[in-house]
């Protein structure tokens, strides 16, 4: 473990040891609502959810306390993302389950502006361990910079 409860990055990500969650700010001009819909709606979430910046082969969605959702890459169809919607509340909260961790992402609205922080709440010290060791910090990273750059399409086309 390092020396440091807390691990800053850059690009808008932290490490927090003590909390075992790996935490991402991103920033959009753009209301908070257009930002939860691109989490929420299938034909927009498929757009940017995959790292590699590629449309998803399929994208579920049962947007409800307790509904499941599915997401499959075109470069890893062996490797679906599934998991449970735990809370809704919208435009300023989404919680749900999958792998084993606990995904809480808030939008904070300020003047048209949204402030985005999305937290992977690690069950304990091995499963962060384990996420960092095969990229799911990076990989979460990237998915959130696609995000940033669809939403900044979608208020040139509006």
């Amino acid at each position: 473990m390092p020396p440091h409860d807390q691990t800053p990055i850059r690009t808008g990500m932290e490490i927090d040891y003590g909390s075992h969650t790996i935490r991402f700010v991103r920033s959009f001009d753009a209301p908070a609502s257009l930002v939860f819909e691109a989490w929420t709606r299938p034909e927009q979430l498929r757009c940017w959810w995959d790292a590699a910046g590629e449309p998803l082969a399929v994208c579920e969605i049962d947007l409800r306390p307790g509904g499941a959702y599915k997401f499959v890459s075109r470069s890893h169809p062996h490797m679906p993302f599934t998991g449970t919607y735990l809370e809704i509340a919208p435009p300023d909260l989404l919680v749900f389950e999958a792998l084993g961790s606990t995904g809480r992402v808030r939008f904070q609205a300020t003047e048209g502006r949204t402030r985005m922080t999305v937290e992977i709440i690690c069950g304990n010290a091995q499963q962060l361990e384990h996420f960092i060791e095969v990229g799911v910090d990076k990989g979460t990273s990237q998915t959130l910079d696609n995000l940033v750059a669809y939403i900044g399409r979608q208020d040139v086309a509006a």
